[in-house]
């Protein structure tokens, strides 16, 4: 994105505090929504990523080298946030089944899917979770989510391969019947 490498450019080189707020408008609901399906509909807790995610970008963006986009670059900060999020607070990034229910109140028959994916995500292992909902969600391509999680294009290839399957078993097993 062109517009990007302009506004990442004029943050580096003249410390433009509103083409950093450009990229955040328009990077902030993707990144949080990214956030919010990571952690199970934790909708405040999304929000304390994402910003945590954007003060990182902002304290580091003269690292930033144009290797990969600034999407690619962005979504690996908020990846590493994520996770060290969970190792700060020594959560399994691995929810029991059994402990959906308290994870995730219920709803109106109106919001079933919507809870049912979330859980049916909270199933996934976190990395099978992290590439189904890069792809998927955010509309990364494979190769961006390798460059994001740093892992080889054939791991997220399978990952992606275990998580669709494992969602489209999940919901055979539903009144949804995929």
């Amino acid at each position: 994105m062109k517009i990007d490498t302009l506004l990442v450019s004029k943050v580096i080189l003249l410390g433009d505090r509103e083409a950093f707020n450009r990229l955040v408008e328009a990077y902030q609901s993707p990144v949080r929504r990214f956030f919010f399906n990571l952690t199970g509909g934790d909708e405040e807790l999304s929000k304390d990523l994402a910003q945590d995610t954007f003060v990182k970008a902002w304290l580091n963006i003269g690292s930033f080298r144009s290797i990969s986009t600034f999407s690619t670059w962005l979504y690996r900060i908020a990846y590493n946030t994520f996770y060290d999020y969970i190792r700060s607070r020594k959560l399994s990034a691995e929810l029991d089944v059994e402990t959906l229910g308290d994870v995730l109140p219920a709803g109106s028959q109106d919001k079933d899917l919507g809870i049912d994916f979330t859980r049916a995500l909270l199933l996934l292992r976190a990395d099978e979770r992290t590439v189904v909902l890069l792809f998927y969600m955010e509309d990364k391509s494979v190769e961006t989510i390798a460059g994001i999680m740093s892992i080889p294009l054939g791991t997220v290839k399978s990952h992606l391969s275990r998580g669709k399957k494992k969602l489209t078993e999940y919901f055979k097993n539903t009144e949804y019947n995929i």
